[in-house]
């Protein structure tokens, strides 16, 4: 009687640790998907007012309101260590502002959009298939917009390779065919330049970022226009 009682404490108490471990892996799945909700939702914030900016703003007024949106992305990168969508959109708002600088500060512009490119070197380190590829589409974005050696990293050999990369990853996107038909443009390729920007604006709407994909559009529809005229 006494094996058979000692025995059944035993059960008693492997079940216990069950369910002591159980509610605290509950607890840390619950933490863990908190978290991800608001990382979602200030990825979302930044989306958001990137579009306003890019978009709704006058000119004049976006140099100073990317440079305050970038310190904000700043501190959510820093806040989610080891994501790599704030990483990613940290470069892409650094790469608004630097693109909104001009003259003398054109220098300037350059250092920023290196910090830009290192940040999107980070995130491929951590997740390359991150927002739908967004890491691949502004790496071949930027290599294809800086100038080359000596005074910055551009390659249109390095930003063809990483386009691909992107449209791999989200082939119907809005912005990897988007850069894609943009870079076309820049190499003179004005036919399979056509293609891709056809196929940008074909791309299926992004129903929680409107204001880019009206304003991305509208970009899309200038550039077919200029392009027509090659061809």
């Amino acid at each position: 009687m006494e094996v058979i009682h000692m025995q059944t404490r035993s059960t008693r108490s492997f079940l216990s640790f069950l369910s002591i471990l159980g509610a605290i892996i509950c607890m840390q799945w619950a933490t863990a998907s908190q978290a991800d909700e608001v990382l979602d939702q200030a990825i979302h914030d930044l989306q958001h007012e990137w579009g306003i900016i890019k978009y709704q703003t006058e000119q004049d007024k976006r140099k100073e309101q990317f440079k305050a949106l970038s310190d904000k992305s700043h501190l959510v990168s820093e806040k989610f260590k080891g994501h790599a969508e704030p990483l990613v959109w940290e470069a892409i708002i650094l790469s608004s502002y630097a693109g909104e600088l001009s003259g003398l500060s054109k220098m300037k512009a350059l250092s920023i959009v290196k910090q830009a490119r290192d940040l999107l070197l980070e995130a491929e380190k951590i997740d390359p298939n991150a927002l739908d590829g967004s890491v691949y589409t502004t790496l071949g974005s930027l290599h294809y917009q800086v100038p080359g050696w000596p005074l910055s990293f551009g390659s249109d050999k390095k930003a063809r390779e990483y386009l691909e990369k992107a449209l791999a990853i989200n082939s119907d996107g809005i912005d990897p065919n988007y850069f894609y038909g943009d870079y076309l443009v820049k190499q003179h390729q004005y036919g399979e330049a056509l293609a891709a920007l056809n196929k940008a604006l074909d791309a299926p709407p992004r129903p929680d970022r409107p204001i880019a994909d009206e304003g991305r559009r509208k970009e899309i529809e200038d550039e077919i226009a200029e392009v027509k005229k090659h061809i």
